[in-house]
This record gives structure tokens, sequence and C-alpha cells, in this order.
């Protein structure tokens, strides 16, 4: 068991007549541990980016929040009324009556294009 940690110890596997096939596995473990280091990099930027992403999307949903309460607080006809009165501009007091259009009977022109 000594001649074989030895043996490890000094890495003699690698210099035998057989090291190549050796070489060969080192070297594919190597690729497969760079893939993976790779992989797990990509991962997290992509995580970080969901992250950044998630955030931005709250910040614009409270902003979007924000500015609609503002327009509808602009909108509403007491805002206004308050906006006009520097022109003199105030609302009506007699509610607005609705117009009825009779249709005559229409001309010959009319019947044709129809």
């Amino acid at each position: 068991m000594k001649g074989g940690v030895y043996s490890l110890l000094k890495a003699k596997f690698l210099i035998d007549d057989d090291a190549l096939k050796n070489w060969k596995f080192i070297v594919f473990l190597i690729l497969l541990a760079m893939v993976m280091i790779g992989n797990s990099h990509r991962y997290e930027q992509k995580n970080y980016r969901i992250t950044e992403l998630t955030n931005e999307v709250k910040e614009l949903r409270s902003e979007f929040v924000d500015r609609r309460s503002e327009l509808m607080e602009l909108k509403m006809e007491s805002t206004i009324s308050r906006q006009m009165e520097p022109y003199g501009i105030v609302p009506s007091s007699v509610p607005p009556q609705k117009i009825k259009v009779k249709e005559e009977e229409s001309s010959i022109l009319k019947k044709i294009w129809q």
C-alpha cells in the first residue's frame, strides 16, 4: 500500500507507458469541469437578470398606479372647475338637453346610393 500511495504522490501514473489514456481522461475531466463552471456562471447571470427585471417591473407598476391616480384626480369635475375659475369659466347650472333630429324623406340621390 505504501508503494501505491507513494507512486500516486509522485504521479507515476502520468509518466508510465500507458499514461496516454490517463492524460486523455484527465483532459476530459478538465473540459467537463470547465463546462460545468461556465454553465453555473450563465445560470447565475440569468438569475441576476431575472431579479433585476422583476424589480424593474415592480417599480414600473407602482409608477403606473401613481400616474393613474393622479390622472383620475385631474379628470374630476371639481379639479377642472377649480383650475378654470381664474379664467372665469364655471360649470353650467342648467343641465344639458338632448337634441333629436328627425330625418326627412331622403332625396332621389340618397336612394340611388343606398
